[in-house]
């Protein structure tokens, strides 16, 4: 296989393939893990492709394990990429410290601040070098890309499609945190990433970009009522709502009573992101 992608294992799922790889990357300079589910149309076509960013602590596997995502995926068509949510066992000795800073906690940014900015590169790796590999070594349509994700990758998912409109033809979330530079987990990567110049931030806060960039299509958002991170403080919707609202950009903002910020409330609004990306994805 092109690019040296080492397979770890595969299983048949809804007649398609969910697989796990490994590679060594040139972004973040060491080995990164990703997950994908190919679907069965892919043995005869080439497939859009759907990339899912997870939250802090998460793997590859816990989406691809929990989300339920591959029947949809099956159904419509559209391939999943799922990569790791940071760099692993890099040597930076306060990598493992703490579960919110670190390994499982990338962020989504390139971080330009030692120890951290030789590796964690996650912006950069999951904008460039991993659509180049998925693109060298699957039968994809590189045209037809969306993104989504949730809480940490929810970020994610929002400034990597803000940052890259042309890119990425639809974005969704669930509980994403909305505007990292005013909740104290954002505060706590962004500091140790990127450095304590917040104007430095706004590079990476859904909630800033939305105001000089704008898409050209709506954005779709599930927050669940009972999240405790919501009362939190930790994900501020309402700041990117108001935003959106400022500068007229189209959003979906659902609040779903009673719903929390686990895999089951992923999972029970699967079937309505799937037809939202589709929309965008298959034409």
């Amino acid at each position: 296989m092109p690019n040296s992608l080492k397979l770890k294992s595969q299983h048949l799922c809804f007649g398609g393939t969910v697989a796990y790889y490994s590679h060594q990357s040139s972004t973040c300079h060491s080995e990164m893990n990703f997950a994908v589910y190919l679907p069965p149309q892919a043995q005869t076509q080439a497939v859009p492709i759907l990339y899912y960013l997870s939250g802090l602590t998460c793997s590859e596997e816990n989406f691809t394990v929990k989300a339920g995502a591959q029947r949809y995926a099956a159904e419509y068509g559209i391939m999943l990429v799922i990569p790791d949510t940071s760099p692993r066992q890099t040597g930076i000795p306060e990598e493992e410290a703490s579960w919110d800073l670190g390994s499982g906690a990338g962020f989504y940014v390139d971080a330009t601040i030692a120890p951290w900015q030789q590796y964690y590169q996650m912006y950069s790796y999951v904008t460039k070098e991993l659509p180049a590999l998925i693109a060298a070594n699957f039968t994809v349509n590189i045209h037809k890309q969306g993104i989504f994700g949730h809480s940490m990758g929810g970020h994610g998912a929002l400034i990597c499609a803000l940052k890259n409109p042309t890119q990425y033809l639809s974005v969704s979330a669930f509980a994403p945190i909305c505007a990292p530079r005013s909740c104290p987990w954002g505060e706590k990567a962004f500091t140790a990433y990127l450095g304590t110049d917040r104007e430095q931030w706004r590079a990476y806060d859904a909630s800033e970009l939305i105001k000089t960039q704008q898409l050209n299509y709506p954005i779709l958002i599930d927050q669940g009522t009972a999240d405790p991170f919501l009362k939190q403080q930790q994900l501020l919707p309402e700041v990117f709502e108001s935003a959106c609202q400022q500068v007229g950009q189209p959003l979906q903002l659902r609040y779903q009573e009673g719903y929390d910020h686990s895999y089951f409330t992923i999972a029970t609004f699967m079937a309505d992101h799937f037809r939202y990306h589709s929309t965008y994805l298959c034409q």
